[in-house]
């Protein structure tokens, strides 16, 4: 692994987290929306916050799929999990919400599985791995 890669693993944490935090801030201040009301959903798109955070989460899925091209899915989601740590404390001093003792707890379980997945390899290696495609037949035209 190296810094970069790192890097992109920290970005998809910070995005995630922060994104949604925004995403939370803003829906709230721009309340009930429906589908079915189209101008109560542009409104809320249009809110400085809900606008961010879709922003941050485009951002987020761009770093995943960077991930994701280097990685397995199994090392990439468990490496990330620290985003859950994240958006807990994030939700809790920022936002203000109420983090049941429960989730604190699901959160510590979670975060202490990732150590049984981060010592594992970031991407698979297969056995019977085929170097070179076999090449293909050839074909001759106009005989019969």
């Amino acid at each position: 692994m190296t810094f970069r890669k790192y890097l992109v693993l920290a970005g998809i944490t910070v995005f995630a987290a922060a994104g949604d935090t925004m995403l939370s801030h803003g829906m709230k201040q721009a309340g009930n929306i429906s589908i079915h009301h189209l101008s109560s959903l542009m409104a809320a798109v249009l809110n400085p916050w809900v606008a961010a955070g879709i922003v941050l989460l485009l951002a987020f899925f761009a770093a995943y799929m960077n991930a994701l091209s280097w990685a397995d899915l199994t090392y990439v989601l468990p490496a990330t999990s620290l985003g859950y740590v994240l958006l807990a404390l994030i939700a809790r001093f920022v936002l203000h919400e109420q983090v049941s003792p429960t989730r604190w707890l699901g959160i510590a379980l979670i975060s202490g599985g990732v150590g049984f997945v981060a010592g594992g390899p970031a991407l698979t290696s297969h056995e019977h791995q085929e170097t070179e495609l076999a090449p293909e037949p050839e074909v001759v035209l106009g005989r019969r």
